[in-house]
C-alpha cells in the first residue's frame, strides 16, 4: 500500500498543478484540418519508463533504444551500489503508418527476445472531432532463450513463450501534465508453481509532469489484479531529458526485467528494503523511410 500511496501522491501533485497550465495547451497542438485540432507530445517518447506510453513514431521514423538496468542499490559499497551488476536491452522500433508502429528487442536478462506492435485507435482532439482521450492497443510476444534450469527433464519449446495485451488510455491535461491508465493481461505458458495462474491481469497508471522545456518528471505503477506468489507490484520514478535528437530517461524502479512479463508479473524487489534498481533509457530517432503527415 505504501507504493500505491507514493504514486497517488505523484498523480495528485501533477493534477493540482495542471490547472495553471490549461490555457497553454492549445499552443502545443497542431491542426492538419482547420476544424480539428489534434493533441501532440502527450509524452516525450514511446516509452514512459518500463512500459509503453501512448506516443507513436511517425511514418518512416526509426527509433533505436538502449535500456540499461544496474543491480540493487542495497548491495552497498562492495557492489558499488549496484553498478557492478547490470542488464541491458537493445531495441529497434519503426513507424509503419501514422497509427501503427512495431518494434523488436533483445534483453540480456534471461536472454529474452521480444516484439510488439502498437496501434493508435483514437487520438485526443478538439474542434469538429472532439475526442477527450487517446487510445492505443499494444500486443507483445517474448521468448526466453536462457537454458532450462533442469535440462534432464522433458522441456517444451512452448514453455519459453510469453504474451501480453494492453490498452493505453491517455489524456494531456495541459502543456505540462499528462496521465495514462494501462489495463492489461500477461500470459505465461509455463508458471513456476502448478497453483499459479497462467494469466496475470493488471492495471497500470503513469504520468508526466514537465519541469522545464527539456526536463520532465515521470512515474509509473502496475497493480497486479491477479496476484502472483513471491512477487510485488512494479513502481518506478524517473526524469526525462531531451537533448537534440536524443532523449535520456533516468529512473529508479523495483523491477529488474524490461519486458511486460518481467516487470508486471515477475517483479520481486521491495522499495522499503532497498531493492531498487537505477537505470536509464536512451532513445535516438532517424528518418529512414518515406514520411507521411500524421493527421
Amino acid at each position: 500500500m505504501k507504493k500505491m500511496y507514493s504514486l497517488i501522491a505523484f498523480v495528485c501533485l501533477a493534477v493540482s498543478a495542471e490547472a495553471q497550465d490549461s490555457t497553454s495547451l492549445l499552443l502545443t497542438q497542431i491542426s492538419n484540418d482547420p476544424a480539428t485540432v489534434y493533441t501532440t507530445a502527450t509524452f516525450k517518447t514511446t516509452r514512459l519508463i518500463n512500459g509503453h506510453s501512448s506516443e507513436n513514431l511517425g511514418k518512416g521514423v526509426m527509433d533505436v533504444k538502449i535500456s540499461h538496468r544496474f543491480g540493487k542499490i542495497n548491495g552497498g559499497g562492495y557492489e558499488l551500489y549496484g553498478l557492478d551488476n547490470a542488464s541491458a536491452r537493445l531495441g529497434v522500433d519503426y513507424g509503419i503508418s501514422k497509427n501503427l508502429m512495431a518494434g523488436i528487442g533483445r534483453s540480456s536478462f534471461e536472454k529474452t527476445f521480444d516484439a510488439f506492435v502498437k496501434y493508435k485507435i483514437l487520438r485526443q482532439s478538439t474542434g469538429a472531432i472532439h475526442m477527450p482521450v487517446s487510445l492505443s492497443y499494444v500486443p507483445t510476444i517474448a521468448i526466453k532463450t536462457q537454458h532450462f534450469a533442469d535440462p534432464s527433464r522433458k522441456n517444451l519449446s512452448s514453455s519459453r513463450f510469453y504474451y501480453s495485451h494492453q490498452i493505453i488510455i491517455a489524456r494531456k491535461f495541459s502543456e505540462k501534465t499528462s496521465l495514462q491508465v494501462m489495463p492489461g493481461m500477461v500470459h505465461q505458458n509455463l508458471v513456476p508453481l502448478a497453483s499459479d495462474n497462467n494469466n496475470v491481469f493488471s492495471l497500470g497508471v503513469g504520468g508526466r509532469r514537465k519541469l522545464s522545456k527539456r526536463l520532465s518528471l515521470t512515474g509509473e505503477y502496475y497493480y497486479q489484479i491477479t496476484r502472483v506468489a513471491g512477487t510485488t507490484n512494479s513502481l518506478s520514478f524517473g526524469l526525462d531529458l531531451e537533448t537534440g535528437g536524443h532523449v535520456f530517461q533516468f529512473h529508479f524502479t523495483n523491477s529488474q526485467g524490461m519486458t511486460e512479463r518481467n516487470f508486471i508479473a515477475n517483479t520481486s524487489g521491495e522499495w522499503h528494503k532497498g531493492d531498487i534498481y537505477f537505470g536509464f533509457n536512451i532513445a535516438r530517432v532517424f528518418t529512414v523511410g518515406k514520411t507521411g503527415k500524421n493527421k
